[in-house]
């Protein structure tokens, strides 16, 4: 563990870590709740769908279901390729061939900064250990709404289990690192009036490189204003929960 990688190896794993996997030479990590004996909680679109063109460009991108295909079914976790939504499945087919890492909560603002790829740690703490298993089972058992691959993702659902927060604000990505890292890197450079005080490469790279770390920064669920703390059982009660109406009740209470 450290600014170059999270790797770890599997008996270093815990009940209630926070861990992920790189698909498709790094581009996407997909994440879960590893919960013990094997199993990982996780939240996924389905295979094919995971950013919801419904064409083979969402499994060339990005793909975060079992591997296993249908005609050869994981004989731990059966036939997972056609499930979505939150799921629990053993380790191999949430790798599915890849290293496993650990995600990192509580590092300081350097550490954070340091680790240029986004969705690998966060300014947040981690609640209890007890606590992130009881959100991981509830919501096997009661979901964790549609998926969003900007909003409401498999990072975003590994997050919200360790910390209980949610973003209750409907500008901007939810808690993902890796969602707010591509928009952070999208818009470096385009969006910056500072881009006009430097023609060189040198000087556009530094603005490129200073907006994308603050962007990043601001983003983080760990420093941002507009989350808040949510009882996992409010979180899926049948009526549905306004998020935003939630954080207001708060206020008042307070």
């Amino acid at each position: 563990m450290g600014v170059l990688s999270n790797k770890i190896q599997r008996d270093q794993l815990r009940p209630g870590d926070h861990i992920y996997s790189w698909r498709h030479a790094y581009l996407y990590a997909h994440h879960g709740i590893y919960v013990g004996e094997g199993k990982v909680i996780h939240f996924t679109r389905g295979a094919g769908q995971e950013i919801g063109t419904g064409t083979v460009l969402d499994r060339i991108i990005f793909s975060s279901s079992p591997s296993h295909s249908p005609d050869n079914p994981c004989p731990k976790c059966g036939d997972q390729s056609s499930l979505d939504g939150v799921m629990s499945s053993c380790i191999d087919c949430f790798l599915s061939g890849g290293d496993l890492y650990l995600f990192e909560y509580g590092v300081n603002v350097a550490f954070f900064i340091a680790k240029a790829r986004g969705g690998t740690c966060t300014l947040a703490a981690s609640d209890p250990r007890e606590d992130v298993l009881h959100r991981a089972f509830y919501l096997l058992q009661n979901g964790f709404g549609s998926y969003d691959i900007f909003k409401n993702n498999c990072e975003d659902f590994a997050i919200y289990c360790k910390t209980g927060l949610l973003v209750y604000t409907s500008i901007s990505v939810g808690r993902s690192g890796q969602a707010a890292s591509f928009l952070a890197a999208a818009s470096a450079v385009i969006s910056s009036p500072l881009r006009f005080l430097t023609t060189s490469f040198t000087g556009l790279g530094a603005v490129g490189c200073g907006m994308y770390c603050v962007s990043r920064l601001v983003s983080d669920i760990g420093i941002r204003r507009d989350v808040i703390k949510i009882p996992v059982e409010r979180l899926t009660a049948p009526r549905g929960l306004d998020v935003a109406e939630f954080a207001t009740e708060v206020v008042k209470t307070d």
